[in-house]
């Protein structure tokens, strides 16, 4: 069986200081502290622990090779997104990220499928950047869930999604900059509630904005499951049935509709929650992702689904066949 991780992260060994060169803000350095281990810093604060399979290759491939994943779509890490920088920051701090992956893409071309970042503050830089990318080889992009809080749905990101739609880019929609996370700082509520409504408002603002009606090609896959719009659709759709003065104002469509038009992952961490979202949208419209190689992620990626009361062709579907249609492979 191939199998696809579609949802891993890395980033490069070494990174400028980008805060030096800047003026300001805390980009993201790191601070090796230890053979294998490094801290990435904001500023003089730890953001997380991070070991070698985040950055080196050959670990990540002998890693595979134990989990027997065939290939990684990799990306990087989403507070590498810089949205917040000035523009043109941003943009040559992608284009860093980008070419590390790019290198990496080159140098085990059987192993990993590169998607970009790009400075999506801009529309103009973003589409610039993605064209570049699609030219190198990549798949597609990486993009978060908002952009410095204004939802993907809004008409000033409508170029990008027409780019995307012409160059045929898999787009992968992660969650950052979780909603209500200055006020819910205590047990990891960010990552625990914050993560799974971000993807909900993401697809949520995308429905109701148009984006699925004026962009039909568009080939977009939600981390995480989907979040918390698929266990909620019917409220959803309860919403949009009894107020559409509110929710229905630019698209008049039922939001079930959309249910099988884009991809979702499948880390949802629970076999029957796995089972609920492939009877809403289809085991072709679920792809192995597994968060590698980050705690909150499978311990073993490709776990949950071998071991999922599965037919083996559902299996097969999501493990491989699935990804390749979603990245045109």
């Amino acid at each position: 069986m191939f199998t696809i991780d579609t949802h891993t992260h890395i980033i490069p060994k070494h990174i400028p200081d980008f805060t030096k060169k800047f003026g300001y803000g805390n980009f993201i350095q790191l601070d090796h502290h230890a053979p294998g281990r490094a801290w990435m810093m904001q500023g003089d604060k730890r953001f997380r622990e991070i070991v070698e399979n985040c950055w080196d290759a050959e670990v990540r491939i002998k890693e595979m090779a134990e989990h027997k994943a065939d290939m990684q779509v990799i990306c990087t890490i989403p507070v590498m997104f810089s949205y917040d920088a000035e523009p043109n920051d941003c943009l040559e701090i992608s284009q860093f990220l980008n070419d590390d992956i790019g290198n990496t893409v080159n140098q085990y071309p059987d192993k990993f499928i590169g998607l970009a970042t790009v400075p999506m503050q801009d529309t103009k830089l973003a589409v610039q950047e993605l064209e570049r990318c699609m030219k190198l080889g990549f798949k597609g992009v990486q993009i978060g869930s908002n952009v410095n809080n204004i939802n993907l749905g809004e008409p000033q990101f409508h170029d990008f999604w027409a780019v995307c739609e012409r160059t045929n880019a898999a787009i992968l929609v992660h969650p950052w900059q979780m909603m209500g996370q200055e006020h819910m700082t205590k047990y990891w509520l960010p990552w625990l509630v914050g993560m799974p409504a971000e993807i909900s408002r993401a697809i949520c603002s995308m429905i109701f904005g148009g984006i699925f009606e004026k962009y039909p090609n568009l080939k977009v896959c939600f981390a995480h499951g989907g979040g918390s719009f698929l266990p909620t659709i019917s409220r959803i759709e309860h919403g949009w049935d009894c107020r559409p003065d509110l929710v229905a104002i630019d698209n008049e469509f039922n939001p079930k509709k959309y249910l099988g038009k884009f991809w979702v992952d499948s880390h949802v961490c629970d076999h029957k929650m796995l089972q609920y979202i492939i009877d809403l949208v289809g085991a072709d419209k679920v792809v192995q992702g597994s968060d590698y190689p980050f705690p909150l992620g499978e311990a073993v990626p490709g776990t949950l689904v071998r071991e999922a009361p599965l037919s083996d062709n559902e299996k097969t579907i999501i493990m491989g066949t699935a990804a390749k249609a979603w990245l045109s492979i």
